[in-house]
């Protein structure tokens, strides 16, 4: 199925979509984020980059509401998530789509069982009617006629855009991508960054992307954050990402392997202090 290619318009708002202000976080005593700003307009496409050990799953956890924050203050649609009940986040999760970076398809489900779930868990709709709207996503990702086969029998690709149909078959305001191109090859994931770009422009969604793939940030992203060790170092366009003179983009953007600086007192006090 082809997506049209004329976008809705986007209507403006001072308000963002995801707002987030000096979030901290730890895992025991290791502080992975410190204090990090965040925020990102309606009907942009946001892109989270960084190498291993830099603080993007952690902050995709807090953006989703998998972990509250102890420090700082995460507002999702206009949600307060630290402050949020139980029915609230239920209801504000209605409104996201998570594509989870290994599908996380339900394998003993078919592709259309799994793509029809939320609409089974979380409306009223007959059967009738949420076999077809799951079948109309799945045609929206060129899986149309492959609803009755199991995860198993699919390629990486397919799983992939089964998952994406899943993820959008409650027509999401806001839609989380975590590593959309691992694991795929150059064809197949030009096609899954084509894709994202058609959902952005054809239903209106603002999405945030969590990828160390610079080939496909550079051709989806309004706009990079770059994070290392915990902290925001810059957000910006491609151009000004690419232009950065900040020496730890430069060596993420190239490829450079990191020095690493040992710390004798710390290295020592790791290894003999006891734990908490």
């Amino acid at each position: 199925m082809t997506i049209p290619d004329s976008p809705l318009p986007i209507p403006a708002s001072a308000e963002p979509i995801i707002d987030v202000r000096g979030l901290d976080a730890w895992y025991g005593r290791r502080q992975v984020l410190h204090g990090v700003d965040f925020s990102v307009a309606p009907g942009e496409i946001r892109v989270v980059m960084g190498g291993s050990g830099s603080g993007k799953s952690t902050l995709l956890r807090h953006l989703i509401g998998l972990q509250k924050p102890r420090a700082g203050a995460v507002r999702l649609l206009g949600t307060d998530l630290a402050r949020a009940g139980a029915r609230e986040l239920l209801a504000l999760r209605r409104r996201i789509g998570v594509s989870f970076q290994g599908g996380a398809l339900f394998t003993s489900m078919t592709v259309g069982d799994n793509v029809a779930l939320p609409l089974r868990e979380h409306t009223r709709l007959d059967e009738n009617t949420i076999r077809i709207m799951s079948r109309l996503k799945l045609e929206v990702v060129n899986l149309g006629g492959f609803q009755d086969l199991m995860p198993s029998q699919l390629s990486g690709g397919m799983v992939k855009r089964a998952a994406l149909a899943r993820a959008i078959v409650m027509d999401p305001r806001l839609m989380f991508f975590d590593e959309p191109s691992a694991g795929l090859d150059p064809v197949v994931s030009a096609e899954l960054d084509e894709l994202i770009l058609q959902l952005r422009d054809a239903m209106r969604m603002t999405i945030v992307v969590v990828t160390h793939e610079l080939e496909s940030a550079f051709k989806i992203a309004d706009t990079i954050t770059v994070l290392d060790h915990g902290r925001v170092l810059m957000t910006g366009t491609m151009a000004q990402v690419r232009a950065s003179d900040n020496e730890r983009i430069q060596d993420l953007l190239n490829r450079r392997p990191r020095e690493v600086e040992v710390d004798v007192d710390a290295y020592l006090r790791r290894l003999t202090e006891e734990e908490a």
